[in-house]
């Protein structure tokens, strides 16, 4: 009898089991043809059948084997059940896995995408419980009209504005920082290295055709690395904020484009954190570094590392002075510059610094939460660090407002928002707890057609092979999503989501956006009352 090696690995040591049905395999092959991780194979399954275990004759018919190889697990994106004819194949969740000890002993595990650890979200546990009715009557969700627009940009006070009266009329006697009046839903920061091209050309073409099309002024974030060389020098660049991170990728490119721009950007943003990975800096696998993510960053092909923190920043006021005034100074201080940070205890203390910022040009404030999502951190690090967006953000509001600086500085809010596809329902409670506006990631990405899921599903945005071709710079894979189909069902989302807030802009009596109208809100949880200071209701 062979030594059994208890290290080795069997099926049920995997948080994914195939289950295979040879009697309807027809051995297409597709199945296998079609798992962008290896998981499965033919191979033959040898036997004695009762007729020629008589004779010494064995018998052998090739079938699907699922790998037991750490480098080949199966993730259960399902990509085999989809081109399966027969329904032969698909993957089981297996709740006997080991899966979580079988990675430790294969060493440090980079995984992307979602957390795997489902939590009981306050959004959900807040409802809106001021309606209006007779003495003030609710509006008409349909024909009345809306002003749905968030500023981008430092907003000054009244008594601080740049006017003298000249006759019968105000004229602006000074320069004043910029600010943009846009949708109140920006999408979030996800760089051309992170994402296929045809993905971040979908959202590109989403972006273009609500603003165009539909009269929705939505904005798009870059994200680090830089943007092709077309759109630096295209009209549509005015639809984009620009990012820079601390690992300027991709910037020098972007300055050199500077004379032959036709227009500016909608802004730049400074991102000094991100929620699903606070005090980590970004990780771009070696194999996603493809020639046209090369030329962008002016890098070779290499595992790109981008720094905790920016170099020779060590402060605030540091911040403002060095990055602030050069970035503004380079668009002759016509774009709005903000300031993205992870959600944590300390972020208080930074929204009151840049408050009190004597140049006053600071154009925003992102806050991101823990339960936003990345393909650039360790398991540890995803599910263990940052902080929860609600109560963050209205500390950050109530700060402001003891001061008399509310809205002074727009806070924008991202971090798993719409999980439970209650985008709008989530960004109304945001709004009336002190956001302008909301910025969203995973959500377009499941539009794209992501399978990836807060169980365990998929989850491989780390590793090149995204089965896909949302996040993998592999031309084979990146052929499988179709752009058109995915912009569509961005526009689509983004319609659906304001006719969803107009629906609960009307009965609480709105027209404009209720920033930091907290009496509209309720919750039946006493703990989130009065920790966000909203009516307790049972």
């Amino acid at each position: 009898m062979d030594t059994v090696n208890v290290q080795d690995l069997t099926v049920n040591d995997l948080a994914w089991v195939i289950d295979y049905h040879p009697e309807r395999c027809v051995l297409c092959g597709a199945c296998v043809a079609t798992c962008s991780f290896g998981a499965i194979s033919f191979v033959a399954n040898k036997g004695l059948g009762s007729a020629q275990a008589k004779k010494g004759q064995g018998t052998a018919r090739i079938v699907v084997r699922q790998s037991t190889d750490p480098s080949k697990i199966c993730c259960g994106c399902g990509m085999c059940e989809k081109v399966c004819p027969n329904r032969a194949i698909h993957p089981v969740s297996n709740p006997q896995s080991r899966e979580a000890f079988v990675n430790q002993a294969q060493g440090p595990r980079r995984r992307g995408g979602r957390g795997n650890l489902p939590k009981k979200r306050t959004l959900d546990a807040i409802f809106v419980g001021r309606i209006s009715q007779m003495t003030d009557p609710p509006l008409d969700a349909e024909r009345h009209t809306f002003d749905l627009r968030a500023p981008l940009g430092r907003v000054l006070a009244a008594d601080k504005l740049p006017l003298e009266v000249s006759g019968q009329s105000l004229q602006i006697s000074a320069s004043h920082p910029p600010v943009a009046w846009i949708y109140p839903l920006i999408f979030s920061d996800m760089s051309i290295g992170a994402l296929s091209t045809r993905a971040w050309e979908a959202i590109a073409i989403a972006t273009a055709y609500l603003n165009e099309e539909c009269g929705l002024p939505v904005r798009m974030c870059s994200g680090e690395g830089g943007v092709p060389q077309n759109l630096l020098t295209s009209d549509k660049l005015a639809y984009m904020i620009l990012q820079i991170a601390s690992g300027h990728f991709g910037w020098n490119r972007i300055l050199r484009a500077r004379p032959l721009m036709r227009t500016e950007p909608a802004g730049v943003l400074i991102k000094i954190g991100q929620g699903a990975k606070p005090g980590d800096g970004g990780w771009l696998a070696a194999n996603k570094v493809s020639r046209h993510i090369q030329a962008i960053r002016g890098v070779p092909q290499t595992t790109l590392h981008s720094p905790p923190n920016h170099q020779g920043l060590y402060s605030i006021e540091e911040s403002v002075q060095k990055m602030h005034l050069s970035l503004n100074q380079v668009f002759g201080f016509r774009v709005p510059v903000a300031i993205k940070c992870a959600a944590s205890s300390t972020s208080v203390a930074v929204y009151n610094n840049l408050l009190r910022d004597p140049y006053r040009i600071c154009g925003g404030f992102f806050l991101d939460g823990l339960d936003g999502g990345t393909g650039a951190a360790n398991t540890v690090a995803l599910n263990h660090t940052g902080h929860p967006i609600t109560s963050k953000l209205r500390d950050c509001y109530r700060a402001a407002t003891a001061q008399g600086l509310q809205g002074q500085i727009p806070l924008w809010v991202g971090g798993g928002i719409g999980m439970n596809a209650d985008c709008a329902a989530d960004a109304f409670k945001l709004i009336c707890l002190g956001a302008n506006g909301v910025f969203v990631g995973r959500i377009l990405l499941a539009l794209l057609g992501c399978v990836g899921n807060e169980h365990g599903r998929c989850n491989q945005c780390h590793s090149g092979k995204c089965p896909t071709g949302i996040c993998t710079q592999d031309l084979r894979l990146v052929q499988r999503l179709d752009v058109d189909r995915g912009a569509e069902n961005i526009v689509n989302f983004v319609l659906n989501f304001d006719q969803e807030l107009k629906k609960l802009l009307a009965p609480v009596g709105n027209s404009s956006l209720p920033v930091g109208r907290s009496d509209a809100l309720i919750t039946n949880d006493w703990a989130i009352a009065q920790s966000l200071g909203i009516a307790f209701a049972c």
